[in-house]
C-alpha cells in the first residue's frame, strides 16, 4: 500500500538541518526535489514552513490544518523523527479515526524508521519493547483512557491526534482523550477539516473569539485548498451535477413528485434525494454510466485512474456494485466495514489498475488511494465536514495536470458546498441557534422560515415508510472554481458530452478556459436552434413559482459571491440593483431578477 499523504523515504545522505525554509522557497512545492529540512530528503514548501513555525516555539500543543491530500502524515512523521532524534520525546502514540487508518499510519511510520504497533489492545496494558509506540483509534482511548494515561505518563511521549475533530464525536471520547493524554510531553493535532457541525469542543484545540465574539478554533499553521491548488499540490475538482424527475409514495398511498434541484422545502428535497439514490430507479444507473464514461476519458491521459462511489449503506453499495458490473463488465471492489479484510481490499485496489471501488463512508476520510480521479457522491450525508472529507479522497495530486471529477445530485446543500470548496473554515463553538450546519446567513434563515410555513405534507413524510416509485436523471451543470457552466440537457445529449469529454490532464487555468469555451459553444448552439439561453418566464406554471425559484437562485449566488468577496449580502444586493435596475428583490419582476442572476453568474464564472 502507498503511504498516506505522499510519505517520502528518509534521507540517507546525512544532510544537516536547515535553519529555515530558504532552501525550499524558490522550488516547486508540488513536486519537491529540494534541499532537506533536517534529515528528510523531500519536503513540500508548506511542510518546511510548518516545521519552522513549530521549532520557533516548540509548543506543547500544535494544531496543523492542511487540506486533504497536502501531506499531513509526512509533516507529522518528520516532526516525530526530529523530536525523537533530539531526545525531546522517547515514544510516539498515534490516534486515528479507524482501524484501517491506524494500520496505514504504522506502515508509513515504518518507512521512516519509527516502529508503531497497530495491533495493540487495551487488555495488553503495555506495548513490546521492540516498538517505539502504538497506533490506536479514538474508540480505544474512549473505552479505557486509564491504560493510555499510564503509557503516556511512563515516558516522554509525542501524541499525534489524526483528524482531531473526531475527539468531539462523543462526550466520552473527548473526556477520555483529555484524561489519557493530559500528561503528554507534546501533542500534535492534525486536521484536513478543523470544524464540526456541532459545538462540542475539540480536546487540546485553542479557541478565541472572532470579530463577532464567536469562539472559533485557532490553528497554529493552516494550508488551505486554494493555496494547495495554486501550488499544484492538489487537483482541481470538476463537480458534475445531475438533476431529474422523482416520484415516491407516502404511507397514505399518496404519490408525490419533485424535480431534483428545484427549490422546494427541505423535507421534499430530502425525499427527492432519497428517491434519486434508490437502486430501484433509473437515476443511479444513468449517473454511474455517465461517471464511467468520464473515467474512460480520464484514463486516456491517466491510465490507472480509478473511480469511487460513496454509498449511504451496505444495501445500496451492493446494488451500485451490481450496476457497475453490468456497465463495465468488471466486478468493482466493495468495502462495507472498518475491519482488517476491508483494509486489505482497499490496499489491493490502491495498488492495481481496476476501474471502480464502492464503499460505505469509511473511505470518506484519510484513506490513501492516490489514483482516485472520479467520484460519485451517492450518500445522503451532507454536512460540510463529511463533504470536505469525501472530496478529499479525490484531490491528491501525483503529477501536474491531473484533474478530479465528482458526480453529485443537484440539491441546494451540496451545490453550496461544492461552490465553496476553496473556503477555509474553523470550528465555531458559539453559533446562531438557527445555524445547523456552521454556515449561517440571514438570507438562508428567511428562506428556511418560509419553507417551514409551507410544510403541509411534513407530518405525512415524517410518519410514513418510504417507497421510491420512479427516478429519471438529467444533466444539470458543472461547478468549478466557484463558477457554473452548462445549460443542462438529457442524458447522452451534446450538452452533457461537452463536459464529460473534457481531457483528464489539464492545468487549472486550462480547465477554466475550456469550460468557458464549452459554455460559449452551447450558447451558440442554443441560439442557432432558436432557444434562449435562459428563459425568464414559463407560461405553463404559476408566476409565483417562477419568482420563488429565481429568488432562491439569486440568494444562492449572492451567498457564493459573498464568501469569495467578503462583502455583506446587503451590499451585493445593492450593487446588483444599481447595475441591473429595478426595486428590491421582493418587488422585482422575473426579468429584473434574471438580469441580476446573469450578472452574478458571469462574475462568478469569470473569477480568477
Amino acid at each position: 500500500m502507498s503511504a498516506p499523504d505522499g510519505i517520502d523515504e528518509p534521507a540517507t545522505d546525512g544532510t544537516p538541518a536547515a535553519a529555515g525554509n530558504a532552501a525550499a522557497e524558490h522550488l516547486s512545492p508540488a513536486f519537491p526535489d529540494r534541499a532537506a529540512w533536517g534529515t528528510a530528503s523531500k519536503l513540500r514548501a508548506w511542510q518546511v514552513e510548518a516545521l519552522t513555525r513549530y521549532f520557533e516555539r516548540e509548543p506543547r500543543d500544535f494544531l496543523a490544518a492542511a487540506t486533504p491530500g497536502a501531506g499531513k502524515t509526512t509533516f507529522a512523521l518528520r516532526l516525530a523523527t526530529e523530536l525523537l532524534a533530539r531526545g525531546t520525546v522517547e515514544r510516539v502514540v498515534v490516534v486515528a479515526p479507524t482501524e484501517h487508518l491506524k494500520r496505514q499510519w504504522a506502515d508509513a511510520a515504518d518507512r521512516v524508521g519509527i516502529r508503531l504497533d497497530p495491533t495493540f489492545r487495551n487488555a495488553d496494558g503495555m506495548f513490546g519493547a521492540h516498538y517505539q509506540g502504538i497506533a490506536i483509534t479514538y474508540a480505544q482511548v474512549g473505552m479505557n483512557p486509564d491504560v493510555h494515561r499510564r503509557i503516556t505518563a511512563a515516558a516522554h511521549t509525542l501524541v499525534i491526534l489524526d483528524e482531531v475533530h473526531h475527539g468531539g464525536d462523543a462526550l466520552t471520547w473527548g473526556d477520555g482523550i483529555r484524561e489519557a493524554f493530559g500528561a503528554a510531553t507534546r501533542r500534535l493535532s492534525l486536521s484536513g477539516t478543523p470544524f464540526r457541525s456541532d459545538t462540542n469542543a475539540i480536546p487540546f484545540v485553542q479557541y478565541a473569539p472572532d470579530e463577532e465574539g464567536i469562539r472559533t478554533s485557532v490553528a497554529d499553521y493552516s494550508y488551505g485548498y486554494g493555496r494547495a491548488l495554486q501550488d499544484g499540490v492538489v487537483r482541481p475538482v470538476l463537480f458534475m451535477a445531475y438533476a431529474g424527475q422523482m416520484r415516491w409514495k407516502t404511507r397514505m398511498g399518496d404519490e408525490m413528485s419533485a424535480t431534483l434541484g428545484e427549490p422546494v422545502t427541505k423535507d421534499i428535497t430530502a425525499q427527492a434525494l432519497r428517491t434519486a439514490l434508490s437502486p430501484d430507479g433509473e437515476w443511479m444507473p444513468a449517473v454511474l454510466s455517465a461517471a464511467d464514461k468520464r473515467l474512460t476519458e480520464v484514463r486516456r491521459g491517466v491510465p490507472d485512474a480509478g473511480g469511487l462511489v460513496i454509498a449511504t449503506d451496505t444495501t445500496a453499495a451492493r446494488a451500485y456494485a451490481r450496476m457497475l458490473q453490468r456497465i463495465t463488465g468488471e466486478r468493482p471492489t466493495v468495502v462495507l466495514s472498518d475491519e482488517p479484510a476491508s483494509s486489505g481490499r482497499i490496499a489491493a485496489y490502491a495498488a492495481d489498475t481496476s476501474r471502480w471501488m464502492v464503499a460505505v463512508r469509511m473511505v470518506s476520510e484519510g484513506v490513501d488511494v492516490p489514483r482516485l480521479c472520479v467520484g460519485v457522491y451517492a450518500t445522503s450525508a451532507s454536512t460540510p465536514l463529511f463533504f470536505a472529507q469525501a472530496i478529499g479522497r479525490f484531490v491528491r495530486a501525483r503529477r501536474r495536470g491531473e484533474t478530479a471529477s465528482v458526480f453529485l445530485p443537484s440539491v441546494p446543500g451540496l451545490m453550496t458546498l461544492a461552490a465553496s470548496l476553496e473556503l477555509e473554515r474553523d470550528h465555531a463553538l458559539d453559533r446562531p441557534k438557527n445555524a445547523d450546519d456552521g454556515m449561517f446567513s440571514p438570507e438562508d434563515a428567511l428562506v428556511d422560515a418560509a419553507n417551514r410555513e409551507e410544510r403541509a405534507s411534513e407530518s405525512l413524510l415524517e410518519l410514513s415508510p418510504f417507497q421510491a416509485l420512479d427516478s429519471q436523471a438529467s444533466f444539470d451543470r458543472v461547478l468549478y472554481d466557484g463558477g457554473e457552466f452548462g445549460s443542462g440537457g438529457e442524458i447522452g445529449s451534446l450538452e452533457e458530452l461537452d463536459f464529460i469529454g473534457i481531457p483528464g490532464l489539464l492545468e487549472p487555468d486550462q480547465v477554466r478556459d475550456l469550460l468557458r469555451a464549452r459554455q460559449a459553444k452551447q450558447a451558440r448552439r442554443s441560439a442557432k436552434d432558436g432557444q434562449p439561453r435562459s428563459a425568464t418566464t414559463d407560461e405553463s406554471r404559476p408566476l409565483y413559482l417562477t419568482l420563488k425559484e429565481q429568488r432562491s437562485e439569486l440568494h444562492r449566488l449572492v451567498s457564493i459571491w459573498s464568501r469569495h468577496s467578503n462583502e455583506p449580502h446587503s451590499a451585493i444586493h445593492a450593487e446588483l440593483r444599481r447595475i441591473s435596475g429595478g426595486p428590491a428583490v421582493a418587488q422585482a419582476s422575473t426579468e429584473q431578477i434574471q438580469r441580476r442572476i446573469d450578472v452574478l453568474r458571469s462574475r462568478i464564472g469569470g473569477r480568477r
